[in-house]
């Protein structure tokens, strides 16, 4: 059963075409879009202000995302938000990408096709311009992306949106096994590579 929290008398929204880890936690005004992938333990708080994800986008595990009451807090479409990281009353433009345990501040502006590197901190108010690598703390545009970086980024996007519908397709509890089983199924390239569902 999903955490989803109402404040206020605001409750969260979920598009049915999204997939939602039981253990994420959504609060009050959080709208969430269709095809959005949401990981494990990430806690998303509209209890100050909006929080978007538009169609498409992803929040992977034990990232925080926090609305704040002077704007939205909006990831568009395709964003891509890394393992750990942590978005505050920003927006995350159009196939923008913010890397693992990367802080994102107030008002600061990720423009589209973008990547935060991993470990980045974007301070109050940064207009990132589009397509352009971030790195630091504080946080700087290094350089322009390449065709090809943008087109990496773009094919990571596109496996969590087939996660999203190999999660709602075959994702159940169960009870572990007590010993590996003889001829054990693995993951193949055909189950998780977006190029080929």
């Amino acid at each position: 059963m999903l955490k989803v929290y109402a404040i206020d008398g605001i409750i969260p929204v979920v598009d049915p075409s999204a997939y939602v880890h039981p253990t994420a936690v959504l609060v009050g005004d959080v709208i969430v879009g269709p095809g959005v992938y949401i990981g494990p333990l990430a806690s998303l708080r509209g209890d100050f202000g909006r929080i978007v994800l538009k169609a498409g986008s992803n929040v992977q595990d034990t990232c925080v995302i926090h609305g704040v009451g002077e704007n939205d807090t909006v990831v568009e479409a395709d964003g891509h938000i890394g393992h750990g990281a942590v978005l505050h009353g920003c927006t995350i433009e159009r196939n923008a990408m913010v890397g693992m345990n990367a802080v994102v501040m107030d008002q600061a502006v990720i423009g589209h096709s973008s990547i935060v590197a991993a470990m980045a901190f974007v301070k109050i108010g940064l207009a990132v311009p589009p397509r352009s690598l971030v790195v630091g703390a504080p946080a700087r545009v290094l350089r322009e992306l390449s065709d090809a970086e943008i087109a990496r980024k773009s094919f990571g996007t596109r496996q969590y949106q087939l996660l999203t519908r190999r999660c709602l397709q075959t994702m159940q509890a169960v009870d572990p096994l007590a010993a590996e089983e003889p001829g054990r199924a693995r993951l193949t390239a055909d189950l998780v590579n977006p190029s080929q569902a």
